[in-house]
This record gives structure tokens, sequence and C-alpha cells, in this order.
């Protein structure tokens, strides 16, 4: 195995048949030692937090495989925190793409003017760059088109995959009582004919999720949705 990328939440190696393995970190994102999903430094270490996030994902993306949604994922070893996934490369430097339902977060911080706090919000699509020196900016379709990243029919592709896939987790969590609020995707592309695909992850590090008005931890959504 080759070292290919060392990231905030996992790591990232080459497998001798072409293939990668995702080793899953006990790290997530956040500021002063409190969770963010939308954070782009590392806030805290979670004991299990690895396996809990792998564990979800490794849930999800089984359900999109049946599903014949087109995903990177081809296996994963809860005990030693590790996917195996099909090589993809991302849309320019990586993007991240959210699908908010409720207006939190970033959303709420940028908007307030004229979105009230958890309005409820119809599916929105938002990508932004992932930039950490520059926050990870919002980024339209026009610019990414321009800017040679993502073309507008590609961008479509994009938009119409984070609404079936958010909807497909949203409808997952709420068999069990949870709201999803937002859920932050990266997809890539792959194979000859650069399919675009789900990667990454899908874990309660990557989402908000709330149960009776109260928001739920990421361990805590593990333990409540499995």
């Amino acid at each position: 195995m080759k070292l290919t990328y060392t990231g905030k939440t996992k790591d990232v190696y080459e497998l001798q048949d072409g293939n990668y393995l995702l080793q899953f970190k006990d790290d997530v994102t956040g500021v002063d030692g409190v969770f963010d999903p939308g954070a782009n430094t590392v806030g805290l270490t979670i004991e299990g937090a690895g396996r809990a996030g792998l564990k979800l994902t490794k849930y999800f993306f089984e359900i999109l495989n049946e599903k014949g949604i087109p995903t990177h994922y081809l296996g994963a070893d809860i005990d030693q925190a590790t996917m195996t996934v099909k090589p993809a490369e991302v849309f320019g430097k990586g993007l991240e793409v959210i699908c908010r339902y409720r207006a939190v977060g970033s959303f709420l911080r940028r908007y307030g003017l004229y979105a009230e706090e958890e309005q409820p919000l119809d599916a929105f699509v938002e990508v932004t760059l992932k930039d950490d020196g520059r926050e990870d900016p919002p980024i339209s379709e026009d610019a990414l088109d321009m800017l040679g990243i993502l073309s507008k029919e590609e961008y479509q592709v994009l938009k119409g995959l984070t609404q079936q896939i958010a909807g497909i987790v949203r409808d997952e969590l709420a068999h069990k009582g949870i709201d999803l609020y937002d859920i932050k995707f990266e997809f890539g592309r792959t194979g000859e004919n650069k399919q675009i695909v789900l990667i990454d992850e899908i874990s309660g590090g990557n989402m908000r999720a709330y149960k009776d008005g109260q928001y739920i931890e990421p361990l805590e959504l593990e333990k409540m949705f499995l």
C-alpha cells in the first residue's frame, strides 16, 4: 500500500490492484473543540468516530449500490476502519456539495437577513470549493463552467444525484424519527466514460441530524440509527 493523501478525517492509500483504501480516523471537523460538519479544520478527536462513520457509510453506500446509484464503494472492514473504493478523479481541486432541508449553519450565517433559523428549505443544493485558505467559498453553476471545473451538463447531473441521494438518506433517518437538516457530499469522475459518482463517505460527521428538536452528535447518530 502506498500513502497518497493525508486528510483531516481519513488517509488514502493506493492498492496494488489499482483501487484505493480509505483509512477512517477518529478526528472530526469543528472549531474550538465543538463539532461542526461545515468546518474546514479538525476540531476534536472522538474515540470510535472513525468506525462509527464507516458503519453508517457502509450502510448507506450499500443501499445506493442496490438502487443502481453510481458510487466508488467496493467494500468495508469495520474492525480495521477501512473502506475499499474504485479510483476517481475529483473536480478541480475538490468540491463539496451540500443539500439543505433547513436553514442552519453557514446558510443562516450568510442569508440571515432573509432566512429564519431552521426555516424549511426545498432540498437546496449548494456547491463550495475545497479551499481552506478561502474558507471553502460557495460557487455558482456559471462560475464552475467558466473556470473549467464542471460543465453545465455535469452540474445538472451532480445536482440531481445530490438531491436523490440526500432524499434516500433523509427517508432512512426518518424511519427512526430522525430529521435531516443538511448533508455534505463529494463526487468525482470514474472510468473511461468519466461517469460522475458519489465518493468519500456518508456519516454523522457529514450531516446535521436532529431528533425532537435536539441535535444528535455523530457517535450518537450511529448508535441511534444502527
